[in-house]
């Protein structure tokens, strides 16, 4: 027995498959642009607004780990969006070397007293409340009083035992701070924001 066909039935057959064809083209197109559109946004704000960066070194602890990852904010700071206050978490070019990153917690701004008595933070005579340094971090040294300068910061690790900062080298300038630490991506039982 021969089948037959009604006639133009192979056509409209074809134009069917043609349509998917098409659509299943546009939608690659379509999902393309998106994923190049996402891409180039996740640069950008990479690049202007956020930086991820590896901490190095034990002088952050408990707050941060040694090769943690986390992001840091670039924006908040370049636009005066923000000043820094006491208590930020920044990253700044090391003012002995300016080659090298450093991130310490913001202790005295522009104009405070900042001293040390046996490890006891004072900032204009007033005694530093520190919840960020358990007692198995303090140290027992002292410093005589400094005054922050205009356009300066004193910086402290929260490891004080093993901390490089303020205390030892001085303070950090203003347009050395690059960054202020937000947000820990790695590893992942650490992930959050930072205080």
């Amino acid at each position: 027995m021969n089948e037959v066909s009604a006639p133009g039935a192979n056509a409209e057959t074809e134009v069917q498959a043609h349509a998917e064809h098409k659509s299943a083209v546009s939608a690659t197109i379509t999902w393309l642009r998106d994923l190049s559109l996402s891409v180039l946004i996740a640069i950008v704000v990479i690049l202007f607004l956020y930086q991820p960066v590896k901490v190095e070194g034990t002088s952050m602890m408990p707050s941060l780990i040694d090769q943690e990852r986390i992001f840091i904010n670039k924006f908040i700071y370049r636009f005066g969006l923000a000043d820094i206050t006491r208590g930020d978490t920044v990253v700044f070019w090391f003012p002995g070397d300016p080659s090298k990153s450093y991130i310490k917690r913001v202790i005295g701004v522009p104009g405070d007293s900042v001293e040390v008595r046996e490890g006891t933070v004072y900032v204009n005579s007033s005694m530093l409340r520190e919840s960020y340094v358990p007692e198995e971090y303090r140290d027992h040294v002292s410093m005589p009083r400094r005054t922050v300068p205009s356009d300066q910061y004193f910086v402290l690790g929260d490891h004080r035992v093993s901390s490089n900062d303020s205390r030892s080298w001085g303070m950090v300038p203003r347009n050395y701070i690059y960054g202020k630490a937000v947000f820990v991506y790695w590893p992942l039982d650490r992930l959050g924001l930072l205080h």
